[in-house]
């Protein structure tokens, strides 16, 4: 079959198009995204979402964008890229908190109950709301330079730390009570 035939039939999301792309494609999709990753288990796993993903949505492919097999191969790649990015953030704020946890000295509650109270509220946090409040009120950070050591834009650090306000007052308020 000709790669014409299989672009119209992919872009009209028959089922068979799907199997032929990957079939035929497949071993072009990983390479693009093995080379980025450096991972077999992350480039499969790219590769297939990024099929899934065009596949499911209807017009993500269309005959005027071009051959079948360079569009695929872009979005792949450009899938794997945003994926390493997004892994190196992670790892970047990771060890930020690592820092941040050795720089910052143990929350200091003079009642022994009271600490595991707080450090247990602090612990049930989502990590994004936990690091921003920790920055903030126990390492004596403002908001502006809580948001360019987090690498986040200001209003999302204010959120977060605002959310995680109101979740510990909850918690600490609600463990009180019993």
């Amino acid at each position: 079959m000709e790669e014409p035939a299989l672009a119209q039939a992919f872009a009209r999301r028959e089922p068979w198009a799907l199997d032929e792309a990957y079939r035929r494609f497949g071993s072009l999709l990983f390479s693009a995204a093995l080379n980025v990753l450096h991972s077999p288990e992350d480039a499969e796993d790219c590769m297939h979402d990024v099929l899934v993903r065009v596949w499911k949505r209807p017009g993500a492919f269309a005959l005027e964008r071009g051959s079948l097999r360079s569009f695929l191969a872009v979005c792949v790649r450009n899938e794997a890229i945003s994926r390493r990015r997004a892994a190196s953030r992670r790892s970047q704020l990771a060890q930020r908190l690592r820092a941040q946890r050795e720089e910052t000295e143990e929350i200091e509650v003079a009642d022994y109950v009271e600490h595991a109270r707080v450090q247990k509220a602090l612990g049930a946090l989502p990590q994004e709301q936990r690091a921003a409040l920790v920055l903030a009120y126990f390492g004596g950070k403002t908001h502006v330079e809580v948001a360019q050591m987090l690498g986040e834009p200001l209003g999302t650090v204010k959120s977060r730390i605002a959310i995680g306000l109101r979740k510990l007052a909850q918690a600490l308020s609600a463990d009180g009570a019993r």
